[in-house]
């Protein structure tokens, strides 16, 4: 294998219960709520099989078989929509199916202790000794290079661990995982020493934010393997990928790709609601629908006259 290998492999933990989207979730999976004209955990997919990547594992739970019917190819379907004239849904219903040939999605059951860690550890038994990309299917990256691509090109750079990064107001800071910064290394790339969790603005070690995508190598797969066999023996936690990414940021290095993007989180109510804006108003033919009904509705109100 090359010092850098081409990353091939990627893994999409969708095993999580929604619950700050409830009830919108009780029925649905999150990963299936569309944004645009399509489900969510499609506009990963998509962006993943853009990226080179040829072999996607997604990881499940009990209710989420709605992403697996969506990925499934459906000739019946297709043929009958050929046959009533309607061309253009048979194409799209067929590109989802060879958008999942391309990307050779399969499906593993999560198994384990709860926390973000597991769903990679349960699906590392194909990695081997390969580097992988791990994001989550509530992200939608709007890029001209798409995220999962600035992420391969900083691990080809360095052979090393990679966090996904976005600038963040300090105000901002207790919503997520902010990095310790070593060196900046230019173009976004920046050698990191750990990550605090949700620090308070006075306390941020930077004004970057760990967004949810990563890759991870091989030894970060071991330091989860040692977290769980903890675990197992006090039975208490979770497993959490960036407590992994810590304990080997001790000793080795990590390194965190500021992305260069528009990033929408569609894991909770308002940012739902602005990512479906966002999406609609960048469509071709609902945008400018969209910008007509808000300019309408701007528009100075008049109440007719009763005399």
């Amino acid at each position: 294998m090359p010092a850098n290998p081409t990353i091939r492999r990627a893994v999409i933990p969708a095993a999580g219960l929604g619950s700050r989207l409830l009830p919108l979730t009780k029925a649905t999976p999150k990963e299936m709520l569309p944004v645009g004209d399509r489900p969510v955990i499609e506009h990963t997919v998509r962006e993943l099989v853009a990226s080179g990547i040829t072999d996607i594992t997604i990881v499940v739970s009990g209710g989420k078989s709605l992403i697996q019917d969506h990925f499934r190819p459906n000739p019946t379907l297709v043929e009958q929509l050929r046959a009533d004239g309607k061309k253009e849904y048979a194409d799209a219903v067929e590109e989802v199916g060879e958008l999942a040939r391309q990307g050779h999605i399969t499906y593993l059951d999560q198994h384990g202790p709860y926390g973000n860690g597991t769903p990679v550890l349960n699906a590392a038994r194909s990695f081997g000794d390969e580097p992988v990309l791990v994001l989550w299917p509530d992200d939608v990256f709007v890029a001209e290079v798409p995220r999962a691509q600035q992420l391969i090109r900083a691990y080809e750079s360095t052979n090393c661990p990679v966090l996904a990064l976005m600038p963040m107001a300090p105000a901002e800071s207790q919503r997520y995982g902010v990095p310790v910064v070593k060196e900046d290394l230019g173009e976004g790339l920046l050698r990191i020493t750990g990550l605090v969790e949700k620090p308070k603005p006075a306390d941020a070690p930077s004004a970057y934010a760990a967004i949810g995508g990563y890759v991870i190598t091989p030894a970060i797969i071991d330091e989860l393997r040692e977290q769980t066999r903890r675990w197992y023996e006090h039975r208490q936690g979770e497993i959490y990928l960036t407590d992994a990414i810590n304990a080997y940021a001790t000793t080795r290095a990590v390194y965190g790709q500021v992305i260069s993007g528009r990033w929408y989180d569609t894991g909770n109510p308002a940012d739902y609601l602005v990512a479906q804006m966002a999406t609609a108003l960048a469509h071709p033919e609902y945008g400018p629908i969209l910008r007509k009904l808000a300019l309408e509705s701007s528009a100075p109100h008049t109440t007719p006259s009763t005399s």
